[in-house]
């Protein structure tokens, strides 16, 4: 059977599992165990194929498609590979999926005892950017991450063994405001695709335009829009702190590495004063361990 750190290096995988260095936090760090290792970047995989697909940020050449059986004429159709994506994805939890990055996910699913739920969350959330382009309001926002971002984190407190309800709760704060917090470091890049997640009626509040989205510098209204949406993702941050102080050990250095990553770019957005327009705003790697210094500090507390 084959695990997840031998996948066959085809470019779509390589591809694929390489953009974690560029993640605002260590996917899976060196410091776990090989299994939990294995299985994040298993998850890890899927999730960021998913949004490739979604996004029409796939390896070249097609490859992607023809795993999937994808007739060549809807290769560059998102739908129609997100619809074949899914069906491979049935067959990881009965039958033997064709994409190289499914066939390593079923190890995975079938020693975690995973249930397709997450990953069918994950698929819809892409189907949803393909019509949804706006977001009038933040409840509509946050019920988009409950897609988007949520089931990963939900995906790895059952890898980890820790799912409780409570957790669980806990871990959609954190994920929802890490998926902010990514919507706020790629305003400029999500506006190329014709997508802004800025719910509406704060720009409105705010008196910004699409027009001042679309700019090389933010404006001090956009800057204001940014600082406040910041401040929101802080406090989604705080409310999940809770889960970090109720686990142990190398899960807990994890748990803090994904919350202090997420923090640390709030941090440079700010240093940035707000303005994400000039380019996404990255923590340096000093920025990033005092921000997991400081969310493993409040953990102890909380323990």
């Amino acid at each position: 059977m084959t695990g997840a750190g031998q996948v066959r290096p085809d470019v779509s995988t390589r591809t694929t599992l390489a953009k974690a260095a560029h993640e605002n936090f260590s996917v899976a760090p060196f410091f776990l165990p090989r299994a939990w290792r294995d299985d994040l970047m298993a998850v890890y995989g899927y999730a960021r194929l998913v949004d490739d697909i979604g996004d029409g940020d796939l390896a070249p050449g097609g490859e992607d498609a023809r795993f999937l059986g994808v007739d060549p004429e809807y290769a560059d159709d998102p739908l129609a590979l997100l619809d074949a994506f899914e069906a491979d994805l049935m067959r990881v939890f009965e039958g033997t999926p064709q994409h190289p990055l499914l066939r390593a996910l079923q190890p995975t699913v079938r020693r975690r005892s995973l249930s397709p739920g997450p990953f069918l969350g994950l698929i819809e959330a892409n189907r949803q950017d393909q019509v949804v382009r706006r977001y009038e309001t933040f409840d509509d926002l946050v019920a988009y991450c409950e897609l988007s971002a949520n089931p990963v984190g939900r995906l790895v407190l059952a890898i980890t063994g820790t799912a409780t309800p409570e957790r669980l709760h806990r871990s959609d704060m954190i994920c929802t405001a890490l998926q902010i917090v990514e919507h706020l470091q790629d305003v400029a890049e999500d506006l190329r695709r014709d997508r802004i997640y800025l719910p509406a009626e704060d720009l409105k509040r705010f008196h910004v335009t699409e027009e001042d989205l679309d700019r090389p510098s933010a404006n001090a209204s956009v800057r204001s829009l940014i600082a406040f949406e910041a401040a929101r993702a802080r406090e989604l941050f705080d409310d999940g702190a809770p889960l970090i102080g109720s686990v142990h050990g190398r899960l807990r250095l994890l748990l803090a590495g994904f919350s202090g990553g997420g923090q640390a770019a709030l941090d440079a957005v700010a240093a940035a004063r707000f303005d994400v327009l000039a380019g996404p705003p990255k923590a340096s790697r000093a920025r990033l361990a005092r921000s997991v210094g400081r969310v493993l500090r409040g953990a102890r507390r909380e323990g």
